[in-house]
């Protein structure tokens, strides 16, 4: 039987305070600053927009985390609130209790509204808390700051997300920050229409996942040079039309100071900010791109490189080689999946892979090595006292010649590397994983559970 747990008394002096609207703005003048946050929840989950619109208007604390409540609210409310910073915005003297500084509509931590109101909220949960971080950005900041997280999905924006970029285009003075900018698909003309209206410095985390062809990833290029701050790129499916050599470039030279003297010889040595993140997937790298990656001083800092079906068989070893050099210090998650690699690729990273002592996650499951390869990628791996997580593909012996995986050459295989693990005496837990058929793509079902090394 399920035990529902009673209102508490505040809880009900505010659902009856909220019954008449009128009354309930006339008493914000005299309520207790610590109700406002109760108050505020009943008022929104029971749509009470104009008893919304005077409590900002009213608001005590200097953030109104509207987002720690629901991910974007209906939109009706969210125009309470902006109709309340409109009349706040608008007063040349302020109110006596105006202290709002902040309207935050990220999906971010409920800490204040449950503190505040019992641990008790009314909206669904969310994927996760977002903590605030504490970098400081340069430049002027208007009254009025509003952080939100875009999310471009669609070839137009959501009825919310629309009002809100409306609402800030007519109002100059306003801050409007982006942490996070993430395009799944948008004509790139609106993309541009909304990030002329973000303080770019602010954001620290791209992600585009679209077919974007070289030409549209220029033109975005501008926008994200100005984002001096970035920390995370993610850049996925980006595929050039005809060809062209060191598509990249155009990346690396949006990140880069505006010099006419600039070539693609200079573009790695002038990233404004260091990286923390570089996820690029399934793109048409070529090998002068991965080159010129190598040697960008941006990436000496990397805890994260993805570089997952990016076609690199065709590759000399030697940039990934590099690369990873230059990581080997910070490195934590190295995903190499897909990428066509061998035996020759893996022997000459070998030596850089054993300095990475920060590394926790290590992946080149789907590409083609030897069980010979695969026992001395074990035995460089064995001083990683933090790696916590591997995944490998299943040695080359356990195929047959048209590509098919064996069950007995499979089983003999994962026989051998448990004896290896034994026989380096560390605990230990890797994967194995095997291609997809090559005849009908799917996914054979001899993958392993995972090895354990005790």
């Amino acid at each position: 039987m399920v035990t529902r747990t009673p209102p508490r008394l505040l809880e009900l002096a505010a659902k009856s305070l909220l019954k008449d609207e009128d009354l309930a703005i006339a008493a914000l003048e005299y309520l207790p600053t610590e109700l406002f946050p109760l108050l505020f929840m009943e008022a929104l989950a029971g749509r009470c927009d104009k008893t919304l619109k005077a409590m900002v208007r009213a608001w005590p604390f200097a953030r109104l985390p509207l987002g720690g409540l629901t991910q974007m609210p209906h939109q009706k409310a969210l125009q309470a609130v902006l109709d309340g910073l409109d009349c706040l915005l608008a007063r040349k003297v302020r109110p006596r209790r105006w202290k709002l500084r902040v309207l935050d509509l990220r999906n971010a931590s409920r800490n204040f509204w449950s503190m505040w109101s019992g641990a008790r909220v009314h909206e669904c949960p969310l994927t996760g808390p977002v903590a605030e971080d504490s970098l400081r950005m340069k430049g002027p900041s208007g009254p009025l700051t509003v952080f939100v997280d875009l999310c471009l999905r669609e070839r137009t924006l959501d009825e919310c997300l629309a009002n809100l970029i409306r609402w800030a285009r007519r109002r100059r003075s306003l801050h409007l920050c982006c942490k996070k900018v993430t395009i799944f698909g948008m004509p790139i003309q609106n993309i541009k229409e909304v990030l002329n209206l973000v303080q770019l410095g602010c954001v620290l985390e791209v992600e585009v996942h679209f077919t974007w062809q070289l030409s549209t990833l220029g033109k975005f290029a501008p926008y994200l040079g100005r984002m001096s701050n970035v920390r995370r790129l993610v850049l996925s499916h980006i595929h050039k039309s005809a060809p062209c050599p060191g598509w990249f470039f155009v990346c690396l030279r949006s990140l880069l100071p505006r010099s006419p003297d600039l070539t693609a010889s200079f573009l790695p040595r002038c990233l404004k900010s260091p990286l923390e993140a570089l996820s690029i997937t399934n793109c048409q790298l070529t090998e002068s791109d991965l080159a010129c990656l190598s040697q960008c001083p941006s990436i000496s800092q990397l805890k994260e490189l993805d570089l997952s079906g990016l076609s690199l068989a065709c590759f000399s070893p030697k940039p990934l080689q590099v690369l990873l050099e230059r990581v080997a210090a910070t490195i934590q998650d190295l995903v190499l999946e897909y990428c066509g690699l061998s035996d020759t690729h893996l022997e000459a990273i070998l030596p850089a892979l054993s300095h990475c002592h920060q590394l926790q996650t290590f992946s080149v499951r789907g590409n083609h090595l030897s069980m010979a390869l695969m026992e001395r990628l074990l035995r460089h791996t064995a001083g990683l006292s933090r790696l916590s997580l591997e995944l490998y593909p299943a040695p080359l012996e356990s195929y047959s010649s048209q590509g098919i995986i064996h069950p007995g050459r499979f089983a003999q295989a994962q026989a051998e590397l448990l004896g290896i693990l034994k026989d380096l005496g560390l605990p230990r837990t890797i994967w194995l994983r095997t291609n997809p058929c090559p005849h009908c793509g799917s996914k054979i079902v001899y993958d392993s559970d995972p090895f354990v090394s005790c």
